[in-house]
């Protein structure tokens, strides 16, 4: 599996769990994604919900900035990587 940077988390709401991440490239619901933070990986997840000023929205486009339902806690800076077969 090759996996390349999609973007990165500038914010964490640890009460709604949400991360905030600045897009570098495209990213859709249905996507699978993996969190690293100082070249340590964290976690993987498949993309459930992205939200664009609180607009639910099925795919985002490189430079936006996004809201993503995350299933563990995110720090800032952490790097988000889409998984592609």
């Amino acid at each position: 599996m090759a996996d390349f940077k999609v973007g990165k988390v500038t914010h964490y709401y640890d009460k709604i769990g949400v991360a905030i991440v600045e897009l570098d490239a495209e990213l859709g619901v249905g996507d699978k994604i993996k969190f690293v933070r100082g070249g340590e990986e964290l976690f993987e997840q498949d993309v459930s919900s992205i939200q664009v000023e609180h607009q639910k929205i099925d795919k985002a486009s490189k430079g936006d900035v996004v809201g993503l339902k995350t299933e563990n806690e995110v720090k800032e800076g952490a790097e988000v990587y889409k998984l592609v077969a």
